[in-house]
């Protein structure tokens, strides 16, 4: 049987996100060094991930093109934004169950210092957005030779 330490504030903060979900609305970029509140239609659900030479963020965005998505990064704040247009109604067809999101979304993430921002690169492929985030040369981690003398 395995202990896990509970941690009030991450249990606070899981169930602050889970509403903001919820009812749509999520943390929105910065300005004058204060977090805006944006409300969106819906978020996506992404993964980041950190290797010694890069941050990768994946966004899962299905049903979206290329064309949809806008990213930005402006003062360290990575920013997602676009929209997932609603399908038309066609006469005849009755819709028993929509579960699927649509509207407009928008995620920012506070980036490091240490990245490397002319080399951002994306590329968005079924449904799934990459971003890489390349860290700059003075953050990857360096090997150092101890000399035995």
């Amino acid at each position: 049987m395995n202990l896990v330490k509970w941690d009030p504030v991450r249990e606070l903060e899981e169930m602050s996100e889970r509403l903001n979900r919820l009812f749509g609305r999520s943390l929105g970029g910065r300005q004058n060094g204060k977090e805006m509140l944006t409300v969106a239609d819906w978020s996506p659900d992404v993964d980041i991930t950190e290797t010694d030479a890069e941050y990768v963020i994946h966004a899962e965005l299905p049903g979206l093109k290329k064309d949809d998505v806008k990213i930005t990064l402006q003062d360290g704040v990575l920013t997602l934004q676009g929209e997932r247009k609603y399908e038309k109604e066609e006469k005849g067809r009755r819709y028993h169950r929509v579960e699927r999101s649509y509207g407009r979304f928008m995620r920012s993430f506070t980036m490091p210092d240490s990245i490397d921002e002319s080399k951002v690169s994306a590329e968005f492929k079924d449904g799934v957005l990459q971003i890489h985030v390349p860290k700059s040369e003075k953050a990857k981690p360096k090997a150092i030779e101890v000399k035995v003398a």
